[in-house]
């Protein structure tokens, strides 16, 4: 008779019928019947279960530590996407380098007089242009040269001319440009074209009528005339009418022009129609030319729909996050926590709860998250009121500014604020300039290698706490200067934010040490695992040897039954 051996299992169970050959086994004695019937197979695995009892205990404990980990990434996540989005409102330096929504800018344009503001001119603004308004005319706009031939019967057949000719614009660079006698009116269009890249010269045909087309070449730089000469052989474009005898253009459709116009009153002249030199940060693209008597007034500001998008993302994501931690609030009818709720009563989770909204009830420069139009309604979300921060947002925008952003002032005009960063501080910059007015250091209490210093701008080290902040000095003397620092609702709160979310952060550190857990867990599950699977070996072994031991004593009590049988009969 056989053993079979029960496979080992943290949760599986293994039954047998009392009847089954290869678990039980029957005794039988003369004069007196007894049976004995042992399930070997039950013994291995209840003995087995007793060993794995400790490893079903420890893989619960495990799946409560992921379940603790999903929901520690989960908000996680949420804090990370909240500082994400804090991050344009939590600085507000304004240069062309800032990516903050308060150096964001817009355009209006307005017309005084019979014009269409937006038919005479369109303009973009960078970040961080001068605001202000100002007053703009325009007198003629730049144009390219435009000349024409005279009409050829076929753009298909070959010309019969053969030559080379020179093609550019005034002042630019020229391209030898080859004709044979094959070559059609298309083929002298393609030629010219191959040439535009060197020339700034296009070539074009018009069909005037049927049977009559026109060449036409236009410069693709305002206010240059194009150039042309005959090299050798025919002279191409006197052949095509575009040239009289002179060698000058017999039609010219547009004259090359340079742009005329006033900016306040300032008389200006530019050779394109895109203006970027006029204003710092600011493109005109002058569209046509203004009547008299009339004025475009263009107005530049900081564009506050930026600020109010930026705001209503923060809305969203802090709701978001909340309704992470209420997830991990909820109870039962009875008051305890809900399964689901493997977080319930977290310090850490609670903590962070508590600074988000201990940072939203504090003022900043006289001003709360009420003047915004940011408040909690019934059900404790936030909630803006776009009318209350609209209304805000164009009377008191310096007051919006300094409740929100980190603000960074020196005690000095020679030294300016490049970028504030996310931590702003308040400390005493002592800075040092060799004999030649070179600056060569900037230190904070003595230490120097908390900034970096590279020509006259002053940097932060990265993993410092002045990190992110930057400085630009034009001073020619050493001295220490004083720079104060505030923080706004955005900065702290990001600031709270990106910290506990950060790959060092307190929710990080959670989830680490959970993870360690685990592993050490489950390190324990595999070797209680792998010492039941001997186990059973050893029992299934052992009790294969009891059951030959039942065997043979079964069969030697046959034995003697016969021979007392025998004997009886004798």
């Amino acid at each position: 008779m056989t053993v079979s051996s029960a496979t080992s299992s943290t949760s599986g169970t293994t039954s047998s019928s009392s009847s089954s050959t290869s678990s039980s086994s029957s005794l039988t004695t003369s004069g007196t019947s007894t049976t004995s019937t042992i399930d070997w197979t039950a013994l291995i695995q209840s003995a087995v279960n007793a060993k794995l009892s400790q490893a079903t205990q420890i893989s619960t404990k495990i799946t409560a530590n992921e379940a603790k980990i999903t929901a520690y990434q989960t908000l996680q996540t949420s804090l990370k996407t909240l500082s994400s989005g804090l991050s344009s409102l939590a600085t507000a330096v304004v240069n062309s380098l800032a990516t903050n929504v308060f150096a964001t800018r817009a355009a209006t344009i307005s017309a005084t007089g019979d014009v269409s503001a937006s038919s005479a001119l369109s303009m973009s603004v960078n970040n961080g242009a001068a605001t202000g308004s100002h007053t703009l005319t325009i007198s003629q706009i730049a144009t390219a040269q435009k000349v024409t031939g005279t009409a050829q019967s076929s753009q298909t057949t070959a010309l019969g001319y053969s030559g080379t000719f020179s093609l550019g614009l005034s002042g630019g660079s020229t391209a030898d440009i080859s004709i044979t006698s094959g070559m059609t009116l298309q083929d002298v269009v393609s030629a010219i074209n191959a040439q535009s890249s060197t020339t700034d010269v296009e070539a074009s045909i018009v069909q005037v009528s049927s049977g009559s087309y026109q060449l036409v070449l236009t410069g693709t730089q305002d206010a240059a005339d194009i150039t042309y000469s005959s090299s050798s052989g025919d002279d191409i474009l006197n052949q095509l009418g575009v040239t009289d005898s002179s060698g000058a253009f017999s039609s010219v459709l547009q004259t090359a022009q340079a742009a005329q116009f006033t900016l306040d009153g300032i008389s200006l002249t530019r050779n394109t129609n895109d203006v970027t030199d006029v204003l710092s940060g600011v493109t005109f693209d002058l569209l046509q030319a203004t009547p008299s008597g009339t004025t475009l007034n263009v107005t530049i500001g900081t564009d506050t729909s930026q600020i109010s998008s930026a705001l209503q993302t923060f809305v969203t994501n802090y709701n978001a996050f909340r309704d992470a931690v209420l997830a991990q609030q909820t109870t039962n009818s009875d008051g305890t926590a809900a399964s689901s709720s493997v977080l319930f009563g977290d310090g850490t989770m609670r903590q962070i709860m508590n600074s988000l909204q201990t940072v939203l009830g504090t003022s900043v420069g006289g001003l709360t998250m009420a003047d915004l139009g940011l408040s909690f309604n019934e059900k404790n979300e936030l909630e803006l009121d776009t009318g209350t921060l609209s209304t805000i947002l164009s009377t008191n925008l310096s007051g919006v500014t300094t409740l929100l952003s980190a603000q960074t002032t020196t005690s000095s005009s020679q030294l300016s604020v490049v970028n504030t960063g996310t931590s702003p501080q308040s400390f005493t910059l002592d800075l040092t300039v060799d004999s030649s007015g070179s600056l060569t250091a900037a230190s904070v209490g003595g230490d120097s290698s908390l900034f970096t210093v590279s020509g006259n701008t002053i940097v932060g080290n990265s993993g410092t706490i002045y990190a992110g902040m930057a400085f630009t000095y034009t001073g020619t003397t050493s001295q220490s200067i004083t720079v104060t620092s505030t923080q706004g609702l955005a900065t702290q709160i990001y600031q709270i934010a990106k910290t506990a979310s950060a790959s060092t952060g307190s929710l990080q550190t959670l989830i680490d040490n959970l993870t360690t857990q685990d592993e050490t867990m489950q390190s324990k599950v595999n070797d209680i695992n792998s010492a039941a699977a001997t186990f059973q070996t050893q029992l299934t072994a052992q009790y294969a040897k009891y059951q030959a031991a039942i065997e043979s004593a079964n069969n030697t009590l046959t034995y003697l039954k016969a021979l007392l049988n025998a004997s009886s009969s004798n």
